[in-house]
Formats: C-alpha cells, structure tokens, sequence
C-alpha cells in the first residue's frame, strides 16, 4: 500500500494507473518549497546525523527518498507498483538511490541490513502490522531506528475511521524498541498544504 489516505477509498486501487497523478497531492510530490521544506526538516531530526543507510518502504515516487539522499543517505526503497518504482527511479536518477518492485511487508532485500526502515501511511493498512513489525525489525543493524509516519482518517460518511492510533502502534514498538518517541503532525500544516483534522503523527523508535 503506497499511501493510506487513498487506500480508505479502496483497498484495490490499481496503483500503476494512480503512479502518473500521484505526486500531484502536495504532501506526496512535495511540490511547493514550503511544504519540501517541511517535510525535509522533519525528516532530518528523524534521521540520524551521519549518512546511514535507509529503507523506504512503500515509497511511492520517492519523495521522501529523494530528501533523504539530499541529506546524505544511501536510500533503498521498495513499492509494490511498478509504475510508482519507475517514477522514484526516474526522480533519484544519479543519486546513491536503488528502487525495487516487491512487498513493503516482506522487502526483497535479502540479508542486506539498515540504520533506518521509514515508512509513511503503509503499516495500518497491512493486516498484521505486529508480525510485519517483528519482521522490519529484523531488517535494522543493532541500534537502527523506526521513522513510521502514521495516522487515523476519516472515511466516507457514517463509516469508522481507518487508521494506526498512535497508541496502538506503541504499544505493538514496546517490545521491539527501547526508546519510543510520537511527535503529532496534524497541527503543522505545512505538511499537508493544507489544514487537516485528523490524526497524524510520527514514531521514531531506536531498537
């Protein structure tokens, strides 16, 4: 599942014929500067200081690759649409950047290990997210960290909202991280390009 906030309005969606509008949403193309901006100052105080090696898992067209190889690191990323990869490869075209088509739950990156495993609006939408969370965990080096961007959305009307309570995915990291910190999103709508009143956050979990 590349985003969540499209995947409430069908679990089915082709994502190859989604791939060519995708980046139109401002929060997914990064467009504008300031909301490029902010998404790259939030993602430089998850990230660690030094370059490291990171694993973006549903990532889309790469947007969050692309700022993450501007600040210096070696970026994996992994997308089940075909069509999404050839857009992050095209993106990050000349950057230390690899895009592979496979499964964000079970990544095809064989005894390869990372400092970080990010993710954005992809784990509430897997069916088990406990189990495929022990199984990114054992993708880290000792010491690697979560940068799981997370939240809780309003469907159609009269339906429940779809989502990961930010207390329901720290209470499934308790296990699996020693330091577990959530930092809310929804306020700063830079993020968005515009105001939004659900519920987002972020988690950054060090191992």
């Amino acid at each position: 599942m590349t985003n969540g906030e499209h995947a409430i309005t069908g679990a089915d969606l082709d994502w190859d014929s989604a791939a060519a509008t995708f980046d139109d949403e401002p929060d997914h193309g990064l467009r504008d500067p300031e909301v490029r901006r902010a998404w790259a100052s939030r993602l430089r105080s998850w990230l660690p200081d030094g370059a490291c090696d990171v694993l973006d898992l549903g990532c889309g067209t790469g947007s969050l690759s692309l700022l993450a190889a501007e600040q210096g690191h070696r970026v994996t990323g992994v997308d089940r649409s075909p069509a999404m990869v050839d857009l992050a490869r095209a993106k990050l075209a000349g950057r230390d950047a690899v895009f592979l088509v496979g499964d964000a739950a079970a990544p095809p990156v064989g005894e390869e290990r990372f400092d970080v495993v990010l993710v954005r609006h992809v784990l509430w939408a897997l069916p088990d997210p406990g189990r495929v969370l022990r199984h990114w965990r054992g993708l880290l080096r000792p010491g690697g960290r979560f940068v799981l961007v997370e939240g809780v959305w309003d469907t159609v009307a009269g339906a429940a909202p779809a989502g990961l309570p930010a207390e329901r995915l720290t209470g499934l990291l308790a296990a699996l991280a020693g330091q577990v910190r959530v930092e809310r999103l929804s306020d700063d709508e830079t993020l968005w390009g515009r105001p939004v009143a659900d519920e987002r956050y972020a988690v950054v979990a060090t191992a």
